[in-house]
């Protein structure tokens, strides 16, 4: 233990996009005081945004080295790189957030004698060669982000324990006082009823479900929709290129404003109304769902996954995944409706601070990471 009573946690992630698990990165950092008895440092392939973000809030950033799967070489180097942190830093766990994280690096921390945790962020289903490759290096612990995902970790590390540990979220620092000084930035109207989806550009999370919902809310008046993500991988341009169209298609492409890749996410819900993220396919947990509660915005979203561990009817509206029809719905009687907008938003920060309240969710995370540290597994 570091200083006789802390306990080191080094944290692999790949560093090339920003999405939930980066957002969780950042939070460990910047919250790292509500939780004394862990020192977590980082360990990145990629530089970029996250790296930034990490670095910023002080704590112990490693570079390992750009990986390819498909060149076993940075393979063998990131590995040599890892065995040289883990040497110097002496991390009693080292967690890999990620499949493909898992399978480059776990020989080099069992090689180390560290304790090995992998972090469930998405659902495993058993069938993908990576889940295959990670199933011979099993981890001394499996920590799921939801029940939902918890539920699928059995096909790929049967045996292995598992413990669920909702993200830590953090209250916004931003208040809706920001909310005209936003929309005047945006060009969008004080009184105009603003509908925001913030997330990465995969078809998965629904924006053209969004889209079409809204195609049969064109002649309902007051409404505006902000789509807050940009490309960050290949084909994502080509998908936002098709949601462009299909906005002009529904004849509202005046109507939808596409605002790239944005670090603001909190100003603007801040200024928003309603956030609505009708997935296709389910949502591991979503962060973002909470950051959204936190704002107090009602929640439209689709009703499977990790999204019913957090939004139900106090606080939002679950709905069939790609049912068009009730997703329009539901932003209808919304928009039309500012007393079921307030109250639904009003029940929102307290749904999202009884799941993900920081203080208490760290707390969690040291006693999980702590058990197999004092018992193994």
């Amino acid at each position: 233990m570091v200083g006789g009573d802390q306990l080191k946690v080094l944290h692999l992630s790949a560093g090339n996009l920003y999405g939930g698990i980066e957002t969780l990165l950042t939070t460990l950092a910047r919250l790292r005081h509500l939780a004394p008895g862990m020192e977590p440092e980082f360990g990145l392939c990629f530089h970029g945004r996250p790296w930034d973000e990490l670095a910023a809030t002080g704590v112990a950033v490693h570079d390992l080295g750009t990986v390819r799967l498909s060149r076993p070489w940075t393979v063998w180097r990131a590995r040599n790189r890892l065995r040289r942190v883990l040497a110097e830093a002496r991390p009693e766990v080292v967690v890999a957030h990620g499949s493909w994280l898992h399978a480059v690096f776990a020989p080099a921390v069992r090689g180390a004698g560290a304790r090995l945790v992998h972090f469930v962020h998405v659902e495993k289903t058993g069938r993908h060669w990576l889940e295959r490759w990670v199933a011979h290096t099993p981890p001394h612990l499996v920590v799921a982000n939801s029940r939902f995902t918890a539920g699928s970790v059995g096909p790929v590390f049967p045996g292995t324990r598992v413990e669920l540990c909702h993200c830590p979220v953090a209250a916004p620092t931003v208040d809706r006082t920001v909310r005209s000084e936003v929309r005047s930035e945006l060009g969008t109207e004080d009184g105009a009823v603003v509908i925001l989806q913030a997330s990465r550009l995969e078809r998965w999370k629904g924006q053209a479900v969004h889209l079409a919902a809204l195609g049969l809310l064109r002649d309902v008046p007051g409404w505006e929709c902000w789509l807050a993500g940009g490309a960050q991988k290949a084909g994502e341009a080509e998908f936002l290129a098709e949601l462009r169209s299909a906005a002009e298609r529904a004849g509202i492409s005046d109507r939808v404003r596409f605002l790239g890749q944005r670090a603001d996410v909190p100003r603007l819900m801040a200024a928003a109304d309603v956030f609505c993220q009708p997935n296709t396919g389910p949502e591991p947990f979503g962060i973002v769902f909470v950051e959204a509660l936190y704002a107090g915005l009602p929640v439209v979203t689709s009703g499977f996954g990790g999204a019913v561990e957090i939004v139900d009817g106090t606080c939002g509206v679950l709905t069939a995944p790609a049912d068009t029809a009730a997703v329009a719905a539901a932003l209808r009687e919304l928009i039309r409706d500012p007393s079921r907008r307030r109250a639904l938003g009003a029940a929102g920060p307290n749904r999202a601070e009884s799941l993900c309240d920081p203080a208490r969710q760290l707390g969690i995370a040291a006693d999980v990471l702590l058990r197999p540290a004092e018992g193994g597994a």
